[in-house]
């Protein structure tokens, strides 16, 4: 069953009197619980496509439809809903809050729930002690590695349980060492909670344990594949 539809998007920037055309007709279907990974060179519109998917910005023409209602009819408030509830971003540079702790950056979206989760700090200690980082509750951004960090973002990501998992190279900062625990991590969640995962990566190594990798050329999909290896 599909859980995200995109339909002929487009996105048009306009800088200055130009206007780059950074989508150009994206057609893409992902199915629930499958683990894609988004390539391409450097301006291909990878992040664009992450972004629109995710109701974090809106296409120029086209239609984005999550489980079967169509996000780009809704408002910024509706969207804020959907996002708090059905998505989880992990972003390459972390986007921690600097003066929180780790333990209270998980926490923070709890806050925001509709749904509100009765012990927010108990479940961001769950969620912490998942990524072996029981032992760095307290520790401010500034105070953990890289790989830790993106770790607390992940746990950060999945403090709501959303179904789905979008990734804008998760690995892109990290040493070799730190992007396969992350690697092995956003797996993890994929198996274990059949989660939706899309990532958007330049790591080779990454892409090959997606189910799907989709080729994004000049803001259009060349390529719809299956890896060779996995």
């Amino acid at each position: 069953m599909a859980v995200i539809e995109a339909i002929q998007i487009t996105k048009a920037l306009h800088l200055g009197k130009n206007i780059i055309h950074a989508l150009r007709g994206v057609d893409l279907t992902i199915e629930r619980g499958e683990m894609v990974s988004i390539i391409g060179p450097s301006g291909s519109g990878k992040s664009t496509l992450l972004g629109i998917l995710g109701g974090l910005d809106k296409p120029t023409t086209g239609k984005i439809a999550i489980d079967g209602v169509d996000i780009t009819r809704m408002n910024e408030d509706q969207l804020t809903e959907l996002r708090n509830e059905k998505i989880g971003f992990i972003f390459q540079f972390f986007n921690l809050i600097p003066t929180l702790t780790a333990l209270e950056n998980v926490a923070l979206p709890m806050q925001f729930a509709r749904k509100r989760i009765p012990n927010p700090n108990k479940r961001a200690k769950e969620l912490l002690a998942m990524f072996g980082l029981s032992d760095r509750l307290g520790h401010r951004p500034f105070e953990l590695s890289g790989g830790q960090q993106q770790r607390v973002a992940i746990a950060r990501a999945l403090a709501n349980n959303p179904p789905i998992l979008l990734a804008d190279e998760p690995t892109g900062n990290l040493d070799q060492e730190s992007g396969a625990v992350v690697i092995e991590a956003l797996q993890n969640i994929q198996q274990q909670a059949n989660t939706t995962v899309i990532i958007v990566t330049h790591d080779t190594e990454l892409s090959r344990h997606a189910k799907r990798v989709v080729h994004l050329v000049d803001g259009q999909i060349q390529q719809n594949s299956i890896p060779t290896s996995t």
